[in-house]
C-alpha cells in the first residue's frame, strides 16, 4: 500500500526520459516534478538542462526541494568488461550521483532516493537461496561496480549531513514499453517458434514497473524509509519456462515450448561461445524481500498477470 500522508512541496528526478523516469512522470505525485538531466523527457513542461558535473552549481535549481529521486544512469549493456567502460560507468553512475547529492546535501535536500540494482549483491544465486538487503556488496561487472560504489559514496554523505538516503535495488524492471532483453523475449514469443525450454527449473524475482513506482512513492514520505536500503520484486518468482508461457498467454498467445536436455543445449551455446545466454536462460535470481515488507508495511499492489499484459500494449 503506498504512503503517502503529506505531499512534498518539491520534488526532482533525475532520468526522466528514461523507461523507469517516463513512468514515474505519469504517476500524480510527480506531475509538478522538476526533471533535471540531460535529455528532456516528452510531454513534461518542468525541465531544466543540467550536467551533473561536479563543478557545476547546482544551488539555485536544489532551493527549496525536498526530494530527489535519481534514477538517471547509464544502463547495463552485455558484454562491456573492459577498463575503459568501467571508467565511463564510473563517471556516470558514481561520480555524477555523489557529486549531485553532495549539492543536495549542502542545500539542505531532506531525502535522496537512489536506485541501484539487485546486481550489486552478485549476477545470481540458487532457486533455495535468496539474496537479502543487508547481504554484502559483490557486484561482478562495470555497471554494477559503479552502482555499488555510488551506494557507499552516499551513505559517507548521508553521516556527514542531514540528509537521508534511501536505496532501492529492483531487479529486471518490466511494463508498457519496457527494451532491452525482456522486449527480445516478447519478440521470441511473437515468432511462435518451437523453443526447447520448456524444463527449465530456475527461478528469478522480476518486479514491474508499476510495483517499482509504488514502492518509490511510499519511499518518498515514509518515515520509515530513513537510511535504509530496499529490495523489491513482485514477490511471485517465476522459471524462465512460466515466464515464456505467461508472457505468451498475456499477450493472446500459446508458448511452443518442449522438453530439451539442458547438457546438450549448455553444450551447444559453449560451442558457439554463447554461454551467457544459457546462464541468463537457466540461471536463478531470487531476491527476499521481507525487510521491505516489514519496514515499510508495503506489498507490491500489481500482480504479475496483469503486468504481463501491460507489456503488450504500446507506448
Amino acid at each position: 500500500m503506498t504512503y503517502h500522508p503529506n505531499e512534498p512541496k518539491k520534488i526532482i528526478l533525475t532520468g526522466g526520459s528514461g523507461f523507469l523516469g517516463s513512468h514515474l512522470l505519469k504517476n500524480k505525485l510527480f506531475e509538478k516534478a522538476l526533471v533535471i538531466g540531460r535529455s528532456q523527457p516528452k510531454n513534461h513542461k518542468h525541465y531544466q538542462e543540467v550536467s551533473f558535473l561536479e563543478e557545476e552549481n547546482l544551488s539555485k535549481i536544489l532551493s527549496g526541494v525536498e526530494v530527489i529521486v535519481h534514477a538517471a544512469a547509464k544502463a547495463h549493456e552485455m558484454g562491456e568488461k573492459n577498463k575503459s567502460s568501467l571508467e565511463l560507468y564510473r563517471k556516470i553512475n558514481t561520480e555524477s550521483t555523489i557529486a549531485l547529492a553532495r549539492q543536495a546535501a549542502l542545500a539542505g535536500v531532506k531525502r535522496f532516493i537512489f536506485i541501484s540494482t539487485i546486481k550489486v549483491l552478485g549476477e545470481g544465486n540458487n532457486s533455495h537461496s535468496f539474496f537479502k538487503y543487508d547481504d554484502a556488496l559483490n557486484p561482478q561487472d562495470s555497471y554494477s561496480i559503479s552502482k555499488a560504489e555510488a551506494e557507499e559514496g552516499l551513505k559517507l554523505i548521508s553521516k556527514s549531513s542531514k540528509m537521508e538516503i534511501v536505496i532501492i535495488r529492483p531487479p529486471l524492471i518490466y511494463g508498457k514499453g519496457v527494451k532491452g532483453n525482456f522486449r527480445s523475449l516478447l519478440k521470441l514469443v511473437r515468432m511462435k517458434f518451437p523453443l526447447p525450454l520448456g524444463n527449465i527449473k530456475n527461478r528469478r524475482s522480476l518486479v514491474s514497473v508499476d510495483n517499482l513506482i509504488d514502492l518509490i512513492v511510499t519511499c518518498i514520505n515514509h518515515p520509515n524509509a530513513k537510511n535504509q536500503t530496499f529490495l523489491v520484486s513482485d514477490d511471485n518468482d517465476l522459471s524462465t519456462t512460466e515466464l515464456l508461457s505467461m508472457l505468451a498467454e498475456a499477450g493472446g498467445f500459446k508458448a511452443f515450448l518442449f522438453h530439451f536436455p539442458d547438457a546438450l543445449l549448455y553444450f551447444l551455446l559453449k560451442l558457439f561461445g554463447k554461454l551467457s545466454i544459457y546462464n541468463r536462460l537457466y540461471g536463478s535470481m531470487c531476491i527476499d524481500i521481507e525487510h521491505t515488507k516489514s519496514k515499510l508495511g508495503w506489498y507490491p499492489p500489481f500482480g504479475v498477470k496483469e503486468s504481463l499484459k501491460d507489456c503488450w500494449t504500446d507506448d
